[in-house]
Parts: C-alpha cells; sequence; structure tokens
C-alpha cells in the first residue's frame, strides 16, 4: 500500500522534483531556469533507460542552430554516476538538449543536479516524457513495459501515475505485438498510432502497415480491412456516409480520426451539422471522455 501511495505522489510531484527544467529550448516561451552550475558536455552521459529512443537529425540540427544563437534555455536534469571518480553525471531529462549541444560545439552544458536512485530516475525519465507527449507510440510502450517488468507495475498503477486511463494504457501496450518492421514505420512517424492500433487485429500486419501507407488509407479504412482479411486485396469503398461528401470533409474525418484513432463521420448543411465519435466498448469511451477533459 505504501508503495503504491509514493508512486501516485510521484505522478503529482513530478514536475516539484524535475523543476519543470524540461522545456524545449527553441519554444518561444521557455523562461531561463537557474543551474546548479554548469559543467564540461563530456562528463555528461546519457542513460541507457531513457525511454524516447528515436531522435529526428532534422530536429536537432533545428535546436543546434537555436543553442549557437541563443544557448541553452533550460538547463540538462542529471544524477551523480555513482562511484565515478571522474565526476560523471547521467542525463534524467534533457538527452535531446545534450546532443544538439555537442552538435552546436558546446564545451559545457548548465545543469539541474537530482540525487534519486536508478528506479526513481528510470521512472522520472519514463513519466516525464510521456506527459510531455515527447515520446512516439512505441517508445511509450517500451516505457510502460519496462516500469512492468523492472518495478511491478500493473497496468492500473501506470493508469494513476502517469495520469491516462487503463484503456490507452493496455492499447498502448498492444502495439509491442506488431511486427518489427511496422513498429519501425510507427517510430518514424510514417504510421499513426491509431492507424497502428487497427494494424494489430490484422491477418498480415506488415503488408496492411504498407497498404495504409502507400495508399493514404483513414483509419476506418484500415479497420474494415483488418477485419476482412479475406478481401484485403481489394481497395476499400468508402461507406455509404462517405459517398456525396466533398473532398474537405473526407479529408477533416481523415485527419481527426488519425490524430484521435476513433472513427469520426462528420455530416453538416446549411443550419450546421455533427461530429459523430465512434467507440467499440466502454472502456474506449472512457479513455475518450479523458481524452476530451484533458483538451478542455
Amino acid at each position: 500500500m505504501a508503495d503504491d501511495n509514493s508512486r501516485k505522489r510521484l505522478g503529482r510531484g513530478l514536475a516539484a522534483l524535475i523543476g519543470e527544467m524540461d522545456q524545449p529550448a527553441e519554444s518561444n516561451q521557455a523562461k531561463p531556469v537557474a543551474s546548479d552550475r554548469m559543467i564540461p558536455i563530456e562528463l555528461v552521459v546519457q542513460s541507457k533507460n531513457n525511454p524516447r529512443r528515436f531522435f529526428a537529425d532534422s530536429e536537432i540540427d533545428e535546436l543546434a542552430h537555436s543553442i549557437k544563437e541563443h544557448g541553452i534555455i533550460q538547463p540538462i536534469v542529471v544524477r551523480p554516476v555513482a562511484n565515478d571518480n571522474a565526476g560523471r553525471h547521467e542525463i534524467i531529462a534533457g538527452e535531446r538538449r545534450w546532443r544538439a549541444s555537442q552538435r552546436a560545439g558546446l564545451t559545457e552544458v548548465p545543469i539541474i543536479i537530482r540525487d534519486v536512485d536508478d528506479k526513481a530516475a528510470l521512472e522520472l525519465a519514463i513519466i516525464e516524457n510521456v506527459q510531455r507527449s515527447d515520446l512516439n507510440a512505441i517508445e511509450e510502450a517500451l516505457g510502460y513495459q519496462q516500469l512492468m517488468d523492472e518495478h511491478g507495475y500493473t497496468q492500473a498503477d501506470l493508469g494513476d501515475v502517469i495520469g491516462k486511463s487503463r484503456s490507452h494504457v493496455a492499447n498502448t501496450l498492444r502495439l509491442l505485438k506488431l511486427p518489427q518492421g511496422v513498429q519501425s514505420l510507427v517510430s518514424e512517424g510514417t504510421l499513426s498510432a491509431g492507424h497502428a492500433r487497427t494494424v494489430v487485429t490484422a491477418s498480415d500486419p506488415d503488408s496492411l502497415a504498407k497498404r495504409i501507407v502507400n495508399e493514404g488509407l483513414s483509419v476506418r479504412q484500415a479497420e474494415a480491412l483488418a477485419n476482412d482479411s479475406g478481401n484485403a486485396s481489394r481497395k476499400p469503398k468508402p461507406s455509404s456516409s462517405e459517398q456525396g461528401k466533398d473532398a474537405d470533409t473526407l479529408a477533416l474525418e481523415k485527419m481527426l480520426s488519425d490524430t484521435t484513432g476513433y472513427r469520426v463521420e462528420i455530416t453538416h448543411g446549411a443550419k450546421g451539422g455533427q461530429v459523430k465519435i465512434a467507440y467499440k466498448d466502454l472502456e474506449q469511451l472512457d479513455a475518450l471522455c479523458r481524452l476530451l477533459q484533458r483538451q478542455s
């Protein structure tokens, strides 16, 4: 029971422990935060447990350019490396800034020091990234799985600590059942998380994922193919609700479906219209309600 309470406190108190340091340096709204001290960049080392594994070169280049112009606005959050006489510090939050600083040619970087153990460092890294939406869906799933495997978290525990519904956690973990090739498409941003969830149930996930990408299929079309694998060789026909709709409406439906992961239909006329969001079960409805509450 005490361990459960500590996990919940960690989720709610994360901003206080991290100090809300890990804001992107290129953000116009980011405000400078006082660091504990400057440290030679070679004494800052990456963590093998960082849940974020994919760093786009273009993103690092853009941040490196910003750092050259304005410096590092937000310090890198680190912890001392145990029993290290060289005085090295391991990154908890801010590896992207550390990589960009190297590319920018910096010799020193500002740091915030947090003296935490391995378990707390892992929790902070995963929770902080998830709460900031810095992870792609596969990285998020791997982070959840790591907390479950190494620290005995249940799906309910993760939902409480991270502020996500249990159905969101379960659906995210299901992505780890996808073939490695499909997971790579998600990590690269080529395949959305909404599409990936439909691919999980397909008889041939690799082929369906490639078809989604090549033909620009909507989530509802992907669902139709996944549910009817026998007809997967035929291009999906538009539903009756899609017939007669203009291209802008269809594009908006696709965008909303891809963004939310739910089937979205729009009908409109001279006196207004409706937006319909379809869900399969009560868990999906619960997840949808939480999503809408976060946006309010």
